[in-house]
């Protein structure tokens, strides 16, 4: 396991046939949608494939192990890059009705200016692994991480759990001693506990499914309400995406939308898109690409991600800086979350990518303290001290 989490397109390739199986599972398909989980599934294994062979792997544990972030200069960017959020997360609750409380239904509606505030706090997913990394200091780690999981369930943001989970999940398993076996209780446990908490906010936000008109299996109608959530997350996606396929349906604006700024919204309920359950309108991050450029666009989109995350993979390499290992977080999240939506093509993304970088220009521009240290200790210590006294005879 530990092997395969060095790989990059484990993170892309395995979530996606994962899901398609999953897609196999929960719906009776039509003979014609079967074309669409093919192509989802044959480019996966192509890319698993061909990244055996690649060479391009994550460092080994000893490289995380090896970096203390801890009064580092890019821990002090951290932390108050962590600061900002945690300000923005507080705007967002005191400005505006907190929809666990208020209205659940209502986790959705941005108006007042709440988007703006959401760019900021959407990013509270970071927290989680800025407080873990990044200070010695036990109430502020827990602080932070406390948050990173409270904001989005008091927003109603399964998202922004699952990118937590996700990311300290995937910190704390690059970060483990090689000699020491895979953390199995604990990994099932951070899954665990992401279920029931995607399972009881999915019940609240939008009650039961009864309304969700889709060709299910037997399998999924005698599940407990909790696992078809789970069942509908993960397996919405490819269904759709292997619906709109199977329909041939082209429409050029929702990827437009996605990649131009401003160009318009990317929303896909309530369009005229032909989907099977219109309050079903998820379709994995290539669905855009399929409705604009066909399958061709399709895979193109999935070699697109694939070669994002050997971007990232190369900026952990070889010594695990700050900056480059939450972007590879970032990314790694966006392909195992492909399946469901898109989140790697869009602005959001590429704006936090952007983010770290200038935060590792501005830690780089910085003082080093640890540096400076190092050299006054030199300087202090006259030449020869501390050597080892020789006896002549």
């Amino acid at each position: 396991m530990k092997q395969l989490l060095r790989l990059p397109s484990f993170y892309l390739s395995m979530p996606l046939l994962v899901a398609c199986g999953l897609t196999l599972l929960t719906y009776d398909l039509p003979t014609d949608y079967l074309e669409g989980l093919l192509l989802l599934a044959a480019v996966a294994m192509a890319i698993l494939a061909f990244d055996v062979f690649a060479g391009v792997r994550l460092p080994r544990s000893e490289a995380f192990l090896a970096r203390d972030y801890a009064g580092t200069r890019d821990a002090l960017v951290a932390l108050v890059f962590a600061a900002l959020i945690v300000a923005f997360c507080a705007l967002d609750l005191l400005l505006f009705p907190v929809p666990l409380f208020a209205s659940p239904s209502s986790y959705a509606n941005m108006e007042g200016g709440r988007d703006h505030i959401r760019h900021v706090s959407d990013m509270c997913w970071v927290l989680p692994p800025i407080g873990l990394l990044c200070t010695r200091n036990r109430w502020l780690r827990a602080t932070l991480v406390l948050i990173g999981f409270v904001f989005p369930v008091l927003v109603i943001d399964r998202n922004r759990i699952f990118a937590a989970l996700f990311s300290v999940a995937l910190v704390m398993l690059l970060r483990r001693p090689e000699a020491k076996p895979f953390p199995w209780k604990r990994v099932l446990a951070l899954a665990l506990a992401g279920t029931v908490v995607f399972s009881v906010l999915g019940i609240l936000r939008s009650g039961t499914l009864d309304y969700v008109t889709l060709p299910f299996s037997d399998m999924y109608r005698d599940a407990p309400q909790g696992v078809k959530w789970l069942l509908l997350y993960a397996s919405a996606g490819p269904y759709n995406f292997a619906a709109i396929l199977a329909k041939q349906y082209s429409d050029t604006h929702f990827l437009i939308n996605q990649l131009v700024p401003m160009a318009g919204s990317i929303v896909t309920a309530g369009t005229g898109i032909p989907l099977d359950a219109p309050n079903i309108n998820v379709g994995t991050e290539f669905f855009p690409f399929l409705m604009a450029l066909g399958p061709a666009g399709a895979v193109a989109s999935m070699v697109a991600l694939y070669l994002m995350l050997l971007w990232s993979v190369r900026r952990v390499q070889p010594t695990v800086p700050l900056f480059g290992l939450l972007i590879f977080l970032r990314v790694s999240y966006t392909a195992a979350m492909a399946p469901f939506a898109p989140q790697a093509f869009t602005w959001t993304s590429f704006g936090f990518i952007a983010l770290c970088l200038l935060l590792q220009l501005v830690a780089a521009l910085l003082p080093d303290r640890r540096r400076a240290a190092a050299t006054s200790f030199d300087h202090a210590v006259p030449a020869g001290a501390g050597a080892s006294p020789t006896t002549h005879p």
